[in-house]
């Protein structure tokens, strides 16, 4: 991978060169390349094998305070020179951005820890075939497992780079694999279905395929019979798999692009009590194999752990150079970037710490509640917080789960659900933004 990275870097050195020469008064350049290979199986028979590969690469240049961008997967030298005449044209022909431009050379990182973010293993198709074979074989002698909707196996890897005329030159790769399986449980009309996953940047640190299959064939059986359930107010605890898409909403509420615009329920919440006490919830950019992290971000400034919200408290918004500007302050090096677009912020490694109790202990005072593993559409407000989903899980009868439920709509808004959340001590870190189980008070359950 070293060698395609200096072949990357060289590359965009000699585009900004050409840019420069096209007219262009600063520029930057990305250059990603990936590779990836998919098998899936169903029922023991493969059922499709893909392999990918693609390379781009995208130009960003600057004439005063306009900007353009263009991107290409050709990048012969005819292709190049065309590339940059155009950019400069488009750049010449857009109005004027007062908060483009490149970062100063005293903002660019000049440090880069190892964060572990490639693993060199190239996994072949009949290994992922064992692994997925190894997980359905597992889930379906699951008691109860009537069918199989597959399992899948995948794995990835790419590059990138970025150079810049403030000086920024640098590049890393990175990797993913993972593994998948969806069951069902039960006959007829009374089938349920439900599924386990399992994913990382190193092979090794994959869960086995026969837990995932195990798992997921007893969460298909224990969804079978639902009942339905009366419309009330009840606290609702979230499962990990589901809870963190409520850190997910926070992170757009607070994206700097959606407070510059004005756009999100929380943007005059900076420095208040958002969350309870006890709630932290961290971006870390540097955690070793973890999915989102990157020694730099995607305008070259330096990444760095960040308590987003501190015992319950908003301490910052996810800023890149354009919304830091337009909001008077300073990027916190979130900025991230395709080929194709100007950079606009996103999160790293995203996650909520785990808190005190274990999952048992957070639902041992619930007379009557609901545990949610499924949510159903998107019904979120970001300009008003106000939160309505479909839902399916189990209900909870003086602290312990009881039955199957589906068909009901949760609903609150998320300032109060953020108000009133609490976490359990289960979080692992599987997805890239994770949570541990959650609990929150005072929701309202729409039933029959």
């Amino acid at each position: 991978m070293k060698s395609e990275q200096t072949t990357a870097l060289n590359l965009l050195d000699d585009l900004l060169a050409r840019a420069k020469k096209a007219g262009a008064e600063a520029a930057d350049a990305v250059y990603v390349s990936s590779a990836s290979l998919s098998l899936s199986q169903r029922l023991g028979n493969p059922e499709h094998l893909e392999r990918s590969e693609s390379q781009d690469v995208g130009l960003r240049v600057f004439i005063g305070q306009q900007q353009a961008i263009v991107s290409t997967s050709d990048a012969t030298p005819d292709t190049l020179d065309q590339l940059c005449a155009r950019a400069v044209a488009m750049a010449r022909a857009v109005p004027e951005d007062p908060y483009c431009g490149l970062a100063e050379p005293d903002q660019l990182a000049t440090e880069f820890p190892d964060i572990e973010p490639f693993d060199s293993f190239e996994p072949t198709a009949e290994h992922l075939k064992g692994l997925a074979a190894r997980a359905e074989e597992a889930a379906m002698a699951i008691p109860g497992v009537s069918n199989s909707e597959g399992a899948d196996a995948d794995w990835g890897m790419g590059t990138v780079a970025m150079v810049a005329s403030n000086g920024f030159a640098q590049a890393y790769a990175n990797s993913y694999h993972s593994l998948s399986v969806s069951v069902l449980a039960g006959e007829g009309t009374e089938m349920e279905r439900d599924y386990d996953y399992t994913s990382s940047v190193f092979a090794e640190d994959l869960d086995e395929p026969e837990k995932i299959g195990t798992s997921a064939g007893e969460k298909a059986v224990r969804r079978l019979g639902p009942r339905k359930v009366e419309t009330t107010q009840v606290p609702v605890v979230y499962d990990p798999r589901v809870s963190k898409g409520l850190i997910g909403h926070l992170a757009s509420a607070i994206n700097g692009a959606s407070i510059a615009r004005g756009t999100s329920f929380l943007k005059d919440k900076m420095g208040e009590q958002v969350f309870s006490s006890g709630i932290n919830i961290i971006d870390d950019p540097l955690r070793k194999r973890g999915f989102g992290s990157r020694p730099f971000d995607g305008e070259g400034i330096a990444t760095k752990r960040m308590e987003i919200v501190a015992d319950g408290r908003l301490n910052t918004w996810f800023l890149d150079l354009a919304s830091a500007r337009q909001l008077g302050l300073e990027t916190t090096g979130h900025a991230s970037r395709g080929t194709s677009s100007p950079p606009s912020p996103s999160t790293s490694n995203l996650y909520l710490e785990a808190g005190s109790m274990t999952p048992d202990e957070l639902m041992a005072d619930i007379k009557q509640g609901l545990y949610v593993t499924e949510l159903i559409g998107f019904g979120v407000n970001g300009i008003t917080g106000d939160y309505s989903r479909g839902a399916g899980g189990f209900w909870i009868e003086d602290g312990v789960i009881a039955y199957p439920v589906s068909e009901v709509t949760i609903a609150s808004n998320l300032n109060d659900m953020f108000a009133n959340m609490t976490a359990a001590d289960d979080l692992t870190f599987r997805y890239g933004t994770d949570a541990p189980t959650v609990r929150i008070d005072g929701m309202t359950l729409a039933g029959q």
